[in-house]
């Protein structure tokens, strides 16, 4: 049975080689990281430059490949790495990186699962972040890609490409995703290309770092390469890229997917779907606005929570602001380009929050939750009218009727607000 627990390293460990587009030697550095952390990654050949959570939040690009950035720090090309560290259960880990690009080594993904084998892996103290669906979600990611998520114990990926070169044409696969079978089933699979678009895409700076030793190449005559590992070595390829997206969920996924012409846009695309609706549940409300002012003062126009689709008990709290043109703020913020106040979105989460805290004391209908302090107050994207503000909030201390929390406000699944707050309960 898997371990329930977060798990790192045992030690930290180095591979390098070139990037597959751009060109450029680089070293990857894989270390233990404590837990909570999450997988980070560190451009150490950029002075001062911040640090990259591998996470949906900061993908800038899915072109033949996947992309994260923060700041003016760019790490290009992650999934391989991710895909590596994802099968192998691995929640938290720091990657070094000398370059722009993770070293593609042979094209494959299993260097770096050796590569984890090698330095082991370390049960930690604080328990695995897991997200499971309750219902399918259905993603349409272009005029032919398309994905199915179902509910499952473990991770079953399942996809279909289909290509014109005879050498590929129209290939399935289905895999279990264990540490076990992503080593012998999917890890060895190499990426791959055709010789005919070589040309246009180093034009564009891409496929600079690309060979016969790190790419299966396809010409008109088949494949240049000496030998497939697997005869279905492209679709294997394909699989192994969507757990390596997948990773960017930032916790273990169950579940089952079943994607349809696979690629790096659809599979994030994917993933965002998948992370929204775990976020709100099966989206039937569990408070609506007429309970809601049961347990908070506010009225109209400052009530900014109309319904709870999430609750877990002194833990974690989801709550919903439907944002409409007939906000009253809107009058005035500002005529003829109406953006939702930063100051009102905070305002937002910070009830939902009060509600997660009146949920801990006795005789509610005495008390009231008054706010304290702001920290980490970051405004990503502008809330405009039609949007739906999906705020979730976590307890992360509660004391003597003082608690802390961490919010965080999406739309679509894009983070548009973060905060930390802190607050107390008082008598009315």
């Amino acid at each position: 049975m898997e371990s329930a627990r977060q798990r790192t390293l045992g030690r930290a460990i180095t591979l390098d080689g070139i990037g597959v587009h751009s060109g450029d030697a680089s070293t990857l550095t894989l270390s233990p990281a404590p837990p909570d952390s999450g997988v980070v990654f560190r451009r150490v050949d950029i002075a001062d430059a911040a640090d990259i959570p591998a996470d949906l939040d900061h993908v800038i690009g899915t072109e033949l490949g996947t992309s994260l950035g923060a700041g003016e720090a760019r790490v290009h090309t992650v999934e391989h790495v991710m895909a590596a560290l994802t099968g192998h259960r691995v929640d938290n880990c720091l990657l070094e990186l000398s370059g722009p690009e993770p070293p593609i080594r042979d094209g494959s993904f299993q260097d770096y699962g050796r590569a984890i084998c090698e330095a082991g892996t370390v049960e930690q103290d604080q328990p695995a972040r897991t997200i499971s669906l309750r219902e399918p979600v259905h993603v349409e990611a272009g005029d032919h890609e398309s994905y199915v998520a179902a509910p499952a114990e473990g991770l079953f990926v399942a996809a279909s490409i289909d290509f014109a070169h005879p050498s590929i044409g129209r290939q399935f696969g289905s895999f279990e995703v264990t540490p076990d079978t992503f080593d012998v089933e999917l890890a060895p699979a190499r990426t791959f290309g055709f010789r005919e678009e070589a040309e246009a895409l180093i034009a564009r700076g891409l496929a600079r770092g690309a060979s016969l030793d790190n790419t299966i190449v396809l010409d008109a005559d088949g494949v240049m390469n000496e030998c497939l590992r697997f005869p279905d070595e492209y679709v294997r390829h394909k699989i192994g890229d969507i757990v390596g997206d997948l990773g960017l969920l930032g916790a273990r996924f169950s579940g089952r997917v079943v994607a349809e012409r696979p690629s790096h846009r659809g599979n994030v695309q994917l993933a965002r779907a998948i992370q929204e609706r775990a976020r709100m549940g099966d989206g039937t409300p569990i408070v609506d606005a007429s309970k809601i002012m049961e347990y908070l003062p506010h009225r109209y126009p400052m009530l900014l929570v109309d319904r709870i689709v999430a609750f877990e008990s002194g833990k974690r709290i989801v709550g919903i602001k439907n944002v409409t043109i007939n906000e009253p703020f809107f009058q005035g913020h500002y005529p003829g380009h109406p953006v939702m106040p930063g100051v009102l979105i905070i305002e937002a989460m910070a009830q939902v929050g009060g509600l997660l805290m009146m949920d801990a004391v006795q005789n509610q209908e005495e008390k009231v939750v008054y706010f304290m302090t702001l920290d980490k107050v970051k405004w990503r994207r502008p809330v405009t009218p039609g949007d739906q503000l999906v705020f979730e909030v976590e307890m992360l201390q509660f004391r003597r009727h003082v608690a802390k929390f961490g919010g965080k406000g999406f739309v679509d699944g894009q983070l548009v607000a973060e905060a930390e707050l802190m607050a107390r309960i008082v008598d009315r």
